[in-house]
């Protein structure tokens, strides 16, 4: 049950192979690899598709990731950080991701700014297991609940625009 336009998404988005997590060492660093080579290619075919809506970096060892991500909306950018933690059991468990600066302002998020995707992502994860990674979690768990949640909450006014300064 996947609209044309994700499965276009997911189609351009690379597949992984290697089932490694942080405590696999040495498969860890080619997991690592195919989690990069996979997510800039995502970056690229956002750009040339004028979708560019996040960046990301990891710390060395590739276990912490955190960056920025942005919705636009009424042809306003609203910026965000973005923060996560690669799972023990990854990739068998998926990342969960977090906007901290949102945590409480809506009922689709848990502790720490940690966003729901438990009713959607996580099943279509469990059945992509280990060729989803990074690139996928960002497009079909913080994309759409993005584009879901922001509308919502700048209407009602919990969220507001903020002009950058420098």
């Amino acid at each position: 049950m996947v609209d044309e336009g994700t499965r276009k998404t997911l189609s351009s988005i690379p597949l992984l192979k290697t089932k490694a997590g942080p405590r696999d060492k040495e498969l860890w660093v080619e997991r690592l690899k195919e989690e990069y080579q996979s997510l800039i290619k995502y970056v690229q075919n956002n750009k040339e598709a004028d979708n560019d809506w996040f960046r990301l970096e990891s710390n060395k060892e590739g276990t912490k990731w955190f960056g920025k991500c942005w919705f636009f909306h009424d042809q306003l950018k609203y910026e965000f950080d973005v923060e996560f933690d690669i799972p023990v059991m990854y990739p068998t468990t998926a990342p969960e991701i977090a906007l901290p600066e949102l945590d409480g302002k809506t009922a689709k998020m848990y502790r720490g700014g940690k966003i729901c995707l438990s009713d959607h992502f996580k099943p279509l994860w469990a059945r992509n297991v280990p060729k989803f990674g990074i690139g996928h979690a960002m497009a079909l768990g913080l994309g759409p609940w993005l584009a879901v949640e922001i509308p919502d909450l700048i209407s009602k006014g919990v969220i507001s625009y903020k002009e950058k300064t420098g």
